[in-house]
């Protein structure tokens, strides 16, 4: 047995110029989605602006909140005031002359002059705790009960 023939390769010169220099049929495919163009200067301007109004804005509610003495912060601060004050006057401490006013369930002492004919009774004790009855002494007693603990009666007496 001969050998086989030994392996030839043969070498073809390329027909025409290489695949990276043809020239392009047809139209250039379509781009995918493009970024939007800056707006320039003025966009920034604009928005700016927008900005600093809304500080500003800001800035004046704050300000005119804290300052104007016939609302905002002094208004809430009269209320408040006012309503402590309100409550003092249905806070009877011994020796206040009261008036009853409210319902049987629901009676609310107020504060009066003991020289004025609104008068009806004189506070005298309280009793702290709950259920608590008043001594024979007075006439009339409230009983006050509260969920943080500060259960009492109130004792009255006739002025």
């Amino acid at each position: 047995m001969s050998a086989p023939p030994p392996y030839q390769y043969q070498y073809q010169q390329p027909q025409g110029p290489p695949p990276q220099y043809q020239q392009p049929q047809g139209p250039p495919p379509p781009r995918g989605p493009q970024r939007p163009q800056q707006g320039g200067p003025l966009r920034g301007l604009i928005a700016a602006v927008v900005v600093l109004a809304v500080f500003g804005g800001v800035g004046w509610y704050v300000y005119d909140y804290n300052t104007d003495p016939n609302g905002g912060k002094a208004k809430a601060e009269a209320s408040e005031s006012a309503r402590i004050e309100e409550q003092k006057t249905h806070d009877p401490q011994q020796g206040d002359c009261v008036k009853i006013e409210g319902t049987d369930d629901d009676p609310l002492p107020t504060i009066v002059d003991c020289g004025s004919p609104e008068a009806e009774y004189k506070t005298g004790q309280r009793l702290f705790g709950p259920d608590k009855e008043c001594p024979a002494q007075y006439d009339y007693g409230i009983q006050y009960s509260s969920n943080r603990g500060g259960d009492h009666t109130m004792c009255f007496t006739k002025v």
